[in-house]
C-alpha cells in the first residue's frame, strides 16, 4: 500500500484545510485508517482515526473542531480541518492498518505516508 498526503500549507489561526490522503496498492486490505501529526520535537499523536464502517475517533483536542472521512471508491482519506490554532502546526502523517488473513492466521501491517506540512500562524 502506497500513502500520499496532500493539502497541507499556511494558514492563520481561526482558518481551515482540509488534508487529503490517496491510497494506491493492495487497498482492498486496508482496515483502519488514520491520520497522526507531529509538531517539532515532539511525539508522533492520533488525530482522527476512521474504519472501514465509517466510525470515527479524536482526541479531545481536535473533537468538534476536525473532521475525518473517506471515500472508498476513490481511496482516498480526508481530513477537514476547522478553526485552527498555532498549535495544530505540525506535519501531518496518513496511516493505514492492513490486515491481511490467510489459512494460517491473520497478520496486520502498518503503512505510512511521507506527511504533509501543516503552519498555523497566530
Amino acid at each position: 500500500v502506497q500513502l500520499v498526503e496532500s493539502g497541507g500549507g499556511l494558514v492563520q489561526a481561526g482558518g481551515s484545510l482540509r488534508l487529503s490522503c490517496a491510497a494506491s496498492g493492495r487497498t482492498m486490505d486496508i482496515n483502519v485508517m488514520n491520520w497522526y501529526r507531529q509538531a517539532p520535537g515532539k511525539e508522533r499523536n492520533l488525530v482522527a482515526s476512521i474504519t472501514t464502517s465509517g466510525s470515527t475517533n479524536y482526541p479531545d483536542s481536535v473533537k468538534g473542531r476536525f473532521t475525518i472521512s473517506r471515500d472508498n471508491a476513490k481511496n482516498t482519506l480526508y481530513l477537514q480541518m476547522n478553526s485552527l490554532q498555532p498549535e495544530d502546526t505540525a506535519v501531518y502523517y496518513c496511516h493505514a492498518l492492513v490486515t491481511v488473513t490467510t489459512i494460517e492466521g491473520s497478520s496486520d501491517f502498518n503503512y505510512w505516508g511521507k506527511g504533509t506540512l501543516v503552519t498555523v500562524s497566530p
